[in-house]
């Protein structure tokens, strides 16, 4: 048995589909208005979640304020083996990606800010015994990034903005069966990331009241996980991995995921005082992601004897390549809302997004495919101070089906062939002061 058929090179350390809300693992959940929008934000200058879709906007934000909100994801998702058989489904897990700004300075001039917010997270569970366990049972991610973030406005016309982007924290829990001699076993790779830094810039226009123009730029960062740990579970009382199965007894695990640059240029049309719409379009660049390479090391019981099944392992390292090949993707979006009365906003958007996962490459923590989007969302705001913002989003996954002789002819035989179905609802509140 192969290091690479015992253990696959998971591809999605840090995101994956049970919260994408664009192409491949990316989020697209930065704040609650723009949310309700169908995700527009980059042309617009709504309130401090512009530190997010366009740091240039913040300065064109009227007030100083602090927000926070919280989406609740659940995904609906299934699997049916190209040799038919029984659907399995997905346990339906909550996940509760949230986002938290602060902003303040002179409105029209200047403003200073942070934002915390996690772009990436998710929880996927498989039903028991089913046909990809060997590649994928579970899998648990957590991220947050901060973003301190700095807007000047050169004239009532023109904004720049640039934060800096932090991967504070990250984390990566991925388990998955493994067929040993005496049974079925379990295995699990566990890490944190590394502290790393990104940059987040944008340019605002707005040539009169009725129109304004943005660009945004974010930057590729590289999520890397140094000595995480691999643990066993469902071995033989007394027996250890490499005594059972002597081709793989690696303690430990580093590997690097490209989180990759985004580009977006976005509109705001503004018909009357009380309409506001926006469009947005998007690329990108997931062809930085070509392969995921896991590079373990440590021995786990063989006590330093080497063999023809774990030269490499013993007293040094080797590594684990999993092909990606992912491509460039384009996302569309365009939404807008209406201020009914004084103290209600609602809003109506929709989205879509191509998959970044070429056919024959998918695998089941990342079962990518072009998705429809459709938003909805609200603000009742009793006070020119308090704004309750709430949204609901709802993505409905293309059926996204690889044969065999897909996997064969890529050379991607570490994941499975079937169909994939995904639906995932997406319910937001969130709660500004502004001052």
């Amino acid at each position: 048995m192969t290091l690479k058929t015992l253990l696959l090179a998971s591809g999605a350390l840090l995101g994956s589909a049970a919260t994408a809300a664009a192409s491949g693992f990316q989020v697209n959940l930065g704040g609650q208005q723009n949310i309700g929008m169908g995700g527009v934000g980059v042309g617009l200058s709504l309130d401090q979640a512009a530190m997010f879709y366009n740091p240039g906007a913040l300065a064109m934000v009227r007030a100083n304020g602090v927000q926070v909100g919280a989406n609740f994801a659940l995904a609906r998702g299934a699997y049916t083996s190209e040799n038919g058989g029984a659907q399995r489904d997905l346990q339906h897990l909550l996940v509760t990606p949230f986002n938290l700004y602060a902003a303040f300075g002179k409105e029209g001039k200047y403003k200073f800010g942070v934002g915390v917010y996690t772009p990436y997270g998710s929880q996927l569970r498989y039903a028991d015994n089913w046909e990809g366990r060997y590649s994928l049972t579970e899998i648990n991610l957590q991220s947050v990034y901060v973003q301190p973030t700095f807007s000047y406005a050169f004239s009532p016309q023109f904004s720049v903005g640039v934060g800096v982007t932090m991967l504070a924290y990250g984390s990566v829990n991925l388990q998955k069966d493994i067929p040993l001699p005496t049974g079925p076993g379990h295995i699990t790779l566990d890490g944190t990331t590394k502290f790393q830094m990104g940059v987040n810039a944008g340019l605002y226009f707005k040539p009169s009241d009725k129109l304004s123009l943005g660009i945004s730029y974010r930057s590729k960062i590289d999520a890397q996980v140094k000595g995480g740990s691999v643990s066993y579970a469902g071995l033989p009382t007394g027996a250890s991995a490499a005594a059972i199965n002597r081709g793989f007894t690696a303690t430990n695990f580093d590997a690097t995921l490209p989180l990759p640059a985004t580009a977006s240029v976005g509109i705001g049309i503004m018909p009357t005082d009380r309409l506001t719409i926006g469009v947005d379009a998007s690329l990108v660049f997931w062809s930085a992601y070509r392969t995921l390479d896991f590079n373990f090391s440590g021995n786990n019981g063989n006590a330093g004897t080497p063999t023809p099944a774990n030269t490499g392992l013993v007293g040094g390292s080797t590594t684990s390549t999993s092909k990606r090949y992912y491509q460039d993707a384009l996302a569309f979006r365009v939404g807008g809302q209406y201020k009914a009365t004084e103290q209600l906003i609602v809003r109506l958007g929709s989205a879509y997004d191509f998959a970044a996962v070429k056919d024959g490459y998918v695998t089941p923590e990342t079962p990518d495919a072009g998705r429809y989007i459709a938003t909805a969302g609200l603000t009742y705001q009793p006070n020119p101070h308090l704004g309750i913002d709430a949204s609901f989003q709802f993505e409905r996954f293309a059926k996204r089906s690889q044969s065999q002789a897909d996997l064969l002819n890529n050379g991607t035989t570490d994941r499975v062939a079937g169909t994939y179905r995904t639906d995932i609802f997406i319910p937001g509140i969130g709660v500004r002061y502004s001052f």
